[in-house]
């Protein structure tokens, strides 16, 4: 038995972890390992490298992936998908691991569909993933979020002002939504709850009539705000996504509230810190029992599944439901958050 493992999309803490167990669970069967350098990329390319025991010692702890990653979508260009099933046989692979998250996966869906032994393994600090209750990557992710709000509340408190803090998570609000609740925040804005600025400016307004001179404003990177309207925002990428980042809508959240509150504002885009850094116990402990099991499943023949967490539950589920759609936020979750506005 020969597997391939590969990291797919965004980095983030916990990546190596995963291959860690991967390769471990398998040296226990005996089985060979190949690491894919750059996720699809890798696969088109035939661009892989024997991985051991000894090749993984010490990459617990590390954050980001010892292979590499690539947004290449294989289903975009003509020709990659073949290539993709070429390399697979020419290397001597008998299964894949793919590691990664909606989109990775959807590739590897539309592989175990014409024919090839695939298992996929949930990452996505977005935590956006149907039928599971935490990807890889998402804990350590809120947790330098809560880390910021930590600080920059004695800041914002020592100048009077409002700050404004800007997170990733794309189209699900995940990562506002708990690294809001958990880190005290005064205002968050996601994309499954529109919010008006005259919402949130009200709300200041009504604080500061409470006496309370300073706030804490998350904004999720997609947070559906009518005001703010997106322009050009430049070429997407290959599974057809725009740069968020682009759309300065902590900026824009912070000038508005200055002009129309009279609060002094100041912006705080975390961006890719929030991608960065050693993984927390929890990502750790995770990624170690997804990518075991994720190797049992390839020992049992088990292809065109995920392992999942459900509760304290490690659950084979079919990748067909995992690429079904988008996990957006639980809105009793961000009702709760907001008792603390």
């Amino acid at each position: 038995m020969k597997i391939g493992v590969l990291t797919g999309g965004g980095d983030c803490p916990g990546l190596n972890a995963a291959i860690r167990a991967v390769v471990r669970r398998a040296t226990c069967y005996k089985y060979d390992v190949l690491g894919i350098k750059n996720g699809w990329a890798g696969m088109i390319r035939g661009n892989m490298e024997p991985l051991t025991s000894k090749s993984v010692s010490g990459i617990l702890p590390i954050g980001g992936t010892m292979l590499g990653t690539s947004r290449t979508n294989p289903m975009k260009r003509e020709g990659d998908m073949n290539r993709v099933q070429e390399n697979f046989k020419a290397f001597g692979m008998t299964a894949l691991i793919a590691i990664g998250g909606d989109d990775t996966l959807s590739v590897a869906y539309k592989l175990f569909q014409l024919g090839m032994p695939v298992v996929g393994v949930p990452k996505t600090m977005d935590n956006d993933i149907l039928e599971t209750d935490y990807c890889i990557g998402f804990d350590s992710a809120v947790t330098t979020v809560v880390e910021a709000l930590d600080k920059l509340h004695t800041t914002a408190s020592a100048h009077h002002r409002a700050m404004v803090v800007e997170v990733m998570g794309r189209d699900a609000g995940w990562v506002a939504t708990v690294g809001g609740l958990a880190g005290g925040a005064d205002f968050i804005m996601i994309p499954e709850a529109s919010c008006s600025l005259d919402e949130l400016c009200q709300h200041l307004k009504n604080r500061l009539a409470r006496g309370k001179s300073f706030s804490i404003i998350v904004v999720s990177e997609g947070a559906q705000i009518p005001e703010i309207h997106n322009g050009d925002l430049g070429k997407t990428d290959d599974f057809g996504h725009i740069r968020l980042d682009r759309r300065g809508v902590g900026e824009t959240v912070a000038r508005e509230i200055e002009s129309r509150t009279g609060l002094e504002a100041r912006v705080v885009v975390l961006g890719h810190l929030q991608r960065g850094g050693s993984p927390t116990v929890f990502d750790r402990v995770l990624a170690t029992r997804l990518g075991v099991a994720a190797v049992d499943l390839v020992r049992e023949s088990k292809f065109g599944y995920v392992p999942m967490l459900r509760g304290n539950q490690i659950v084979p589920v079919e990748l067909a439901r995992v690429v079904a759609g988008t996990r957006t936020v639980d809105l009793d979750l961000y009702e709760l958050a907001k008792v603390f506005f």
